[in-house]
């Protein structure tokens, strides 16, 4: 399957550290890039706007430094998720800056977009774009995406309902460009059964909560690594959108994670995330995928990713 040719002799694993809103920082992309898997953020973490142009100096900097002194071993590249949903008001002034430091792989979300994507070929990055279903797939690929992120079941944050199995093989059937595959992948094993399906690249973001990079609350960190799959609920109350949330982070803020209400998918809203209020929001309930079972201790990033390669090479060895 084809790997771009960007991400090459750069990977210590074929794995892409998803972004994570509130909690992917330059502190976890630095670190997630420098032990050989790619690092991603969401633009709309860097608040104040102002913020994004100071993260990406740091990041482009920090790795450019680390590669030239590790020349034999090189940073995996980094990634910055766009929101391209019409409510995002910040998308032209993130996207310039992306331009502005040669951003080499943009993540979009919620709407295959034609004029980002020829924004981002333009200085020679690639866009691989998140879908839940068919439909979504072949919409991203007709205006130009690179690849294909599919979010299957048990994804953390807004995820889809299709098993990986039937995900990947009917994408496979008519898409031969990069997948990368997500949906509860937390150990070297599930990276490498992502790979036996047919995906390019594993998704891997809950895991990476429980990190001391991450920019996350030490009871969002302890909740990660002390709970498991039964305690993830999948609803759209919070954004209009499904998506899997920790239990125990709806019960104290004052709701019944068993009883959400429906929310009207029609009066979802992206752009007031970068509110105060909205971040207070989103910084009280917490996203979370359902391979956290996986995940006992906080540990640095580096260390993480050691142990999914040390799993995985041991699962390829049985093989």
């Amino acid at each position: 399957m084809p790997i771009p040719s960007i991400l090459e002799r750069r990977l210590s694993l074929p794995v892409i550290g998803a972004p994570l809103f509130i909690v992917s920082g330059p502190d976890l992309v630095i670190a997630q890039c420098k032990a050989g898997i790619v690092g991603s953020f969401p633009a709309l973490n860097a608040r104040p706007e102002s913020m994004l142009d100071e993260w990406l100096s740091r990041i482009t900097s920090e790795l450019a430094a680390y590669d030239k002194a590790n020349p034999e071993r090189p940073s995996a590249p980094f990634a910055v998720n766009q929101i391209v949903h019409k409510s995002n008001p910040r998308l032209q002034h993130d996207l310039a800056l992306c331009e502005k430091y040669k951003v080499p792989i943009v993540i979009t979300s919620l709407g295959a977009r034609e004029d980002v994507n020829r924004a981002v070929h333009s200085w020679g990055g690639i866009v691989f774009h998140d879908v839940i279903h068919q439909n979504f797939a072949h919409k991203a690929v007709d205006k130009g995406a690179d690849g294909l992120i599919l979010v299957a079941a048990g994804a953390g944050g807004h995820a889809g309902t299709l098993s990986p199995f039937a995900f990947v093989a009917e994408t496979r059937q008519w898409f031969d460009g990069p997948i990368i595959l997500s949906g509860a992948i937390a150990t070297g094993r599930a990276i490498l059964a992502a790979r036996i399906l047919g995906a390019d690249l594993a998704y891997v973001g809950s895991a990476f909560i429980a990190t001391t990079e991450a920019h996350a609350s030490d009871a969002y960190k302890q909740t990660v690594a002390s709970c498991a799959a039964d305690d993830i609920v999948y609803t759209n109350f919070f954004t209009g959108v499904p998506g899997n949330y920790l239990k125990p982070s709806i019960s104290a803020a004052g709701m019944d994670p068993d009883h959400l209400p429906v929310a009207d998918p029609s009066k979802m809203d992206f752009g007031a995330a970068v509110g105060k209020d909205q971040a207070k929001a989103w910084k009280d309930i917490w996203g979370c995928g359902q391979g956290i079972g996986s995940v006992h201790a906080v540990v640095p990033a580096a260390e993480r990713v050691m142990q999914l390669k040390k799993e995985n090479d041991e699962a390829c060895n049985q093989m």
